[in-house]
């Protein structure tokens, strides 16, 4: 049977949840972590420094990202703690510090997004159902910039049947609207009209598992398997991959960063400004051809 978090661990988790919105998704990879230092050294709510110089040093073996997000954890769970009158110091200074640089994700060009959904939209031809599903989950990763959970998750209601917009509940519960093209709204209601098994179901991709709807990881293996049809290497597929191919070709395209950031569903544009990648030969052009300097001649 597995044991409950300690008093102290789910008092936080609680917090971030109510005080900061926290995802479903975030809260489970907190509780790992806490859970995880809780197995190493029991009671972690008053742990010692060389206490945590201890579970540290059982850390050689794992990523500097791993090693970050655990210490990030921690970090954060001794705060609270203080902040709520629990214990009056912290032993968190005993944990590394890594220097991190988030990576930008891998690159889909236009070229190959017209070959993928060129191989897409030959398949779900005559509206067999397994491929007309794929094609429209390809349409609103790329097309609308939508996050997997947000994907497999989306209510049949969020797409209103005279309205170009999807209502898309994101991270913390936060909704935002995000546009749909035309084409996309063609390819959701051919889907809509033969989604056949699960009709009844509340979500717009259902199926018969536990959750009720299409599994992010049914999704990233339908994605890469689309790909290799297609002739692509499927490791460059993913929906994250698709969604900040969405972000990237709309910058590349002259959009203003902070609709990007509107569509992406990011509260916080620095965000934006990592996940998004933009030619630095693009962005000096953009300087040269735009700027109200740029017309004028220095002499």
């Amino acid at each position: 049977m597995t044991r409950e978090p300690s008093a102290a661990v789910a008092a936080f988790l609680a917090m971030l949840a109510a005080e900061r919105g926290a995802a479903a998704n975030t809260l489970a990879a907190y509780e790992r972590d806490l859970r995880g230092a809780e197995d190493e050294l029991g009671d972690i709510e008053h742990a010692d420094v060389a206490a945590l110089e201890r579970l540290a040093a059982t850390w050689g073996h794992l990523s500097p990202a791993s090693v970050a997000r655990k210490s990030s954890a921690l970090r954060q769970f001794y705060g609270f703690l203080i902040d709520e009158g629990w214990r009056e110091d912290d032993p968190s200074p005993a944990l590394p510090r890594v220097a991190q640089r988030r990576p930008l994700p891998r690159i889909l060009g236009h070229e190959d997004i017209a070959i993928l959904f060129a191989r897409a939209e030959e398949e779900a031809t005559g509206d067999r159902r397994e491929p007309l599903r794929t094609l429209a989950c390809l349409e609103l990763l790329y097309g609308s910039g939508l996050r997997a959970t947000e994907l497999v998750s989306l209510p049949i209601r969020s797409a209103p049947r005279d309205a170009p917009l999807l209502t898309i509940t994101g991270k913390g519960g936060v909704q935002r609207m995000v546009p749909i093209s035309a084409r996309a709204g063609h390819v959701l209601r051919r889907w809509i009209a033969i989604r056949g098994a699960g009709r009844d179901s509340r979500f717009m991709f259902p199926s018969t598992g536990k959750d009720g709807h299409l599994t992010r990881v049914r999704l990233f293996q339908l994605l890469r398997e689309l790909g290799a049809r297609a002739g692509l290497d499927p490791t460059r597929l993913s929906p994250h991959v698709l969604r900040h191919a969405f972000a990237t070709h709309l910058l590349e395209g002259g959009a203003d960063l902070r609709v990007v950031q509107t569509l992406l569903g990011h509260a916080d544009i620095g965000t934006t400004q990592i996940y998004t990648h933009v030619d630095a030969a693009r962005l000096v052009e953009l300087v040269n051809q735009r700027h109200p300097l740029a017309a004028r001649t220095v002499g």
